[in-house]
């Protein structure tokens, strides 16, 4: 999977597209990607992806949405999905005012679009002019054809970003899970931490997390943690350790890597929150906390030895 960072870097003789933000990646934005990738792959054409960065919301003012997938966790899943290229536009004043019409034949020109495949409430251009069958009707006289997708929905509604969003930040990670079609996850670089962890007996791994992403409620979760190309299974704790540091206010994201004992300072890691198992709690002493910590990962192991 090759991905760009702008339009300006892509010139390709013929293609498949498809275009959205696709926060998160879930199982309605895979069957779009799917059908597009299927398609183009039968017709020997790349499967091509056009994201955009900010996300839109942000840009008209509709407030600091946080992200489920940055740009490079995006790419990453399309491209397991099977798609070919990913171009991730900026979003900005100026590509929001640019007309449907000029932003398909921009496309059509340097992506020699064949095929547009459309989410069914998929909207481009100024106004949001661009619906399906205005995109059609452009599509007529550029020499390109539209396909639209339905809905992927189940009891709970249609699957959205948004939903699941709601799901991560009240730490329902095992139903987001299941509405994005795999774990939610943070990553980042693994960072000095106060070494409590390790003073008593369990030495944690502190990531350094982008403060643009959803951040899961505090508590403690069972995760896949991915260094390189070894997992492990990790206990984490979401919190601000109020054992220790009762007044402390931001959250701190510190992995307990079970079987492990390596320096890893300075290692880009990613977490995967497969369960979450309780709140994060004050105790009355340390050894009380050791024995909780003790538990934690007893449940962490079985739930990881089955996921």
């Amino acid at each position: 999977m090759l991905h760009y960072r702008s339009l300006e870097e892509v010139t390709l003789p013929g293609s498949w597209l498809t275009v959205g933000v696709f926060d998160g990646v879930h199982r309605g934005h895979q069957q779009i990607i799917k059908k597009l990738a299927a398609g183009a792959h039968a017709n020997g054409l790349p499967a091509v992806v056009l994201t955009f960065d900010p996300h839109p919301a942000k840009v008209f003012g509709r407030g600091d949405i946080k992200l489920l997938t940055l740009p490079g966790e995006r790419a990453r899943l399309l491209g397991e999905y099977g798609v070919d290229v990913v171009i991730t536009q900026t979003f900005d004043r100026q590509l929001a005012d640019t007309s449907a019409f000029d932003f398909m034949r921009r496309l059509k020109t340097q992506l020699g679009l064949e095929r547009l495949i459309l989410g069914y409430d998929s909207t481009l251009g100024k106004d949001r002019e661009g619906n399906a069958a205005r995109l059609t009707e452009i599509g007529s006289e550029l020499g390109y054809a539209v396909e639209t997708v339905s809905a992927l929905g189940d009891e709970s509604g249609v699957v959205s970003s948004t939903e699941i969003r709601k799901l991560v930040t009240v730490g329902k990670v095992e139903e987001a899970a299941r509405l994005m079609g795999h774990p939610y996850s943070l990553q980042g670089l693994v960072s000095h931490g106060d070494q409590r962890g390790r003073g008593i007996g369990f030495p944690t791994a502190n990531l350094e997390y982008a403060r643009e992403k959803v951040m899961p409620a505090g508590g403690i979760y069972a995760c896949r943690a991915y260094l390189g190309g070894e997992r492990h299974m990790a206990a984490v704790n979401l919190g601000t350790n109020p054992t220790f540091t009762p007044d402390k206010q931001t959250l701190n994201v510190e992995a307990y890597l079970l079987d492990f004992d390596r320096d890893i300072y300075g290692e880009m890691m990613r977490l995967e929150f497969v369960a979450r198992l309780r709140d994060e709690m004050r105790y009355a002493s340390v050894e009380t906390l050791i024995r909780q910590i003790r538990l934690d990962v007893e449940q962490t192991r079985a739930i990881l030895g089955t996921a």
